[in-house]
């Protein structure tokens, strides 16, 4: 090996060597792994070429797919000219550079297809740039996006073209690139059975992520070691996800944070709040989920537990991560050490039972309103008794309808908050026996 002091001279064959996921790069649609729906025989994809017509389309997944993979190879296999751009290096200057080349290629007989990768980061003039130039057929937009075009792409630009999902590799299909990475290299990843399945886990879904980990294993590896788990994770320095936000897992730690809350454990409750963000569960969705165990256990023991849910998600929506997590872990504290009571959430379902069991009774006519002078000869508003008027402000009338009489459905225990509501209920039924409003 020569070269000079600054710039030494690499073995032959590691200056221009191609990373791996490069080199497995699909040459066909048949293929492509992970995408049966779209690139399968009986795929959308394939049925379009067979059918000699492609419109343009949004490409929605999550990273490493094969999204800007399929859309080379869709331009090859139906004839057209490849152009791609990233939304995040590219502006206005360079989307007219890009028309105008299709332009002159439409008219020597050629379409272009034109790729544009993060789609969802061109701002709403942007996206309508694309509109004429697919009306007109200079360019079959390719637009690639790992946000929900629903959200973040222009109604317009979502009403001209096909929304194609893209989904997660699974544990079969990582396997197989894991598979041909072996075949092009010509041995074996050094990884036993267990460290092989924590590897997939640690891909979450990625095809590239797993081919970039396979690179490192194969580097760090000395002749024939075999590594376990604990040293594949010591040396890619990256953990499998502690849960599958689809699966058991998911509602395994949800259903955990919820009970700790409800058993007023705010070591536990925080325990499980960090084990889902740390597993990369969307804030938003716990936040909603504090809200739900606010109403469902802590109630109107404590009316102001609602309100910190509420505020806290606000403050994640404000601030993002990671400052706005706190105010999540605040807000999950709270009601962990808040008086617990499910009586509203009993209340509610007692009296939904009764209104489906019931019908369409009417109320008693003393509480209907008498508008016109027919109603008031049916008795509308007859005997009704305006409560501020009242000894106590409190008239004792019954409000349910007459044939089902009085019903109780709301019954709060001595804790908290409610602990006044009670006593107050309490008064009120004594004041309704005094007067024989019963």
């Amino acid at each position: 090996m020569s070269g000079d002091l600054f710039t030494p001279k690499l073995p032959e064959g590691v200056a221009n060597r191609r990373p791996l996921a490069d080199r497995l790069r699909p040459t066909s649609l048949g293929e492509v792994t992970g995408q049966p729906h779209l690139t399968g025989e009986d795929g959308v994809l394939r049925r379009m070429i067979a059918s000699g017509s492609l419109g343009s389309m949004i490409f929605w997944g999550p990273p490493g797919t094969g999204k800007t993979t399929v859309a080379r190879l869709l331009s090859g296999e139906a004839g057209l000219a490849f152009e791609q751009i990233s939304a995040i290096f590219s502006g206005v200057a360079d989307l007219k550079r890009v028309f105008e080349g299709a332009r002159l290629r439409r008219m020597d007989g050629r379409q272009t297809l034109l790729f544009v990768d993060e789609i969802h980061r061109f701002n709403r003039a942007q996206q309508d740039s694309f509109l004429p130039v697919m009306e007109d057929g200079t360019v079959i937009l390719v637009g690639a996006t790992t946000e929900n075009p629903s959200f973040e792409l222009n109604a317009a630009l979502l009403s001209r073209a096909r929304v194609l999902t893209f989904r997660s590799h699974d544990e079969e299909s990582l396997a197989e690139l894991l598979q041909r990475a072996e075949e092009v290299e010509a041995k074996p990843l050094p990884l036993d059975a267990d460290a092989r399945a924590t590897l997939l886990r640690m891909a979450d879904g990625d095809g590239r992520a797993v081919l970039t980990l396979a690179e490192e294993i194969w580097r760090a590896a000395r002749p024939d070691e075999v590594f376990d788990t604990a040293a594949l994770t010591q040396i890619v320095q990256r953990r499998a996800p502690v849960y599958d936000k689809a699966q058991e897992g998911h509602y395994n730690l949800i259903s955990a944070l919820h009970k700790s809350v409800r058993g007023s454990d705010p070591d536990a409750a925080l325990y499980y709040l960090a084990r889902m963000l740390d597993a990369g569960e969307d804030p938003l969705y716990l936040g909603r989920r504090l809200v739900r165990m606010a109403v469902e256990d802590i109630g109107l023991a404590d009316p102001q537990a609602l309100v910190v849910c509420n505020a806290a998600k606000d403050a994640y929506d404000y601030l993002g991560s990671p400052e706005g997590e706190l105010a999540l872990a605040q807000a999950c504290v709270y009601l962990a050490t808040a008086p617990k009571s499910n009586a509203v959430y009993v209340a509610y379902k007692a009296a939904m039972r009764t209104a489906k069991e019931h019908g369409s009774l009417l109320p008693p006519k003393h509480v209907l309103n008498a508008p016109t002078k027919l109603m008031k000869t049916e008795g509308y508003g007859d005997g009704y008794r305006y409560d501020h008027d009242e000894p106590d402000a409190f008239s004792g009338q019954n409000y349910f309808p007459e044939k089902l009489g009085r019903q109780v459905f709301y019954d709060p225990p001595e804790r908290g908050f409610e602990r006044d509501i009670k006593k107050r209920l309490e008064w009120w039924s004594r004041l309704r026996k005094e007067r024989g409003e019963t």
